[in-house]
C-alpha cells in the first residue's frame, strides 16, 4: 500500500526537520500547496556564513523588521509566523550543500531551531515542516 505524502504532512507529530532527495522536492511542495501550507523556498545557494543564512530566513520568510539576525531571533520568528497565517508550514532549504560542509556546527544549531519550531507548532495541532533537498548521492553519503 502506498504511503498518501498529504496524510505525512498533515500529522502535526511528525513535522520537523529532515534531508530528503531533491527529486521529490516538487511533488512534497504540490502536496502542502493541496493542503493549504504555507510553503516557503529558503534559498541558501551563495550562502558562506550564519548571517547570510539568516537573511535568506527573513528574506523567505518575511521576517518583521524586529527579526534580530540571530538563532535566538530565528527561533522566536519561527515560533510565531503570525504575519504568514496558514493551516501548516513547508520550508524547503533549498543548495545548503556548500554553507552545510563549511559551517557543520551552525548548520547543527539550525537544525536544532528548526525542529524545536516544529515541536511548538505541533503542540498546537499545526503541521511544522523543514526540509532539506539533497541529490539522491549526497543523501545515500549521510550517515544517521
Amino acid at each position: 500500500m502506498a504511503v498518501d505524502v498529504r496524510e505525512v504532512l498533515a500529522d502535526p507529530a511528525q513535522g520537523g526537520a529532515y534531508f530528503v532527495d531533491a527529486r521529490e522536492s516538487a511533488a512534497l511542495s504540490d502536496a502542502a500547496e493541496a493542503l493549504d501550507f504555507r510553503v516557503a523556498h529558503i534559498d541558501l545557494a551563495g550562502c558562506s556564513d550564519k548571517d547570510s543564512v539568516l537573511r535568506a530566513f527573513a528574506k523567505a520568510l518575511r521576517f518583521p523588521q524586529w527579526f534580530g539576525g540571530n538563532f535566538d531571533a530565528l527561533a522566536d520568528s519561527l515560533g510565531d509566523l503570525s504575519w504568514l497565517s496558514a493551516d501548516g508550514y513547508l520550508l524547503l532549504l533549498e543548495h545548503s550543500d556548500a554553507w552545510r560542509g563549511a559551517d557543520d556546527e551552525n548548520f547543527a544549531i539550525l537544525l536544532d531551531v528548526l525542529n524545536e519550531a516544529a515541536v511548538t507548532w505541533g503542540d498546537l495541532g499545526v503541521p511544522f515542516w523543514a526540509l532539506i533537498p539533497l541529490p539522491q548521492e549526497q543523501l545515500e553519503k549521510l550517515a544517521f
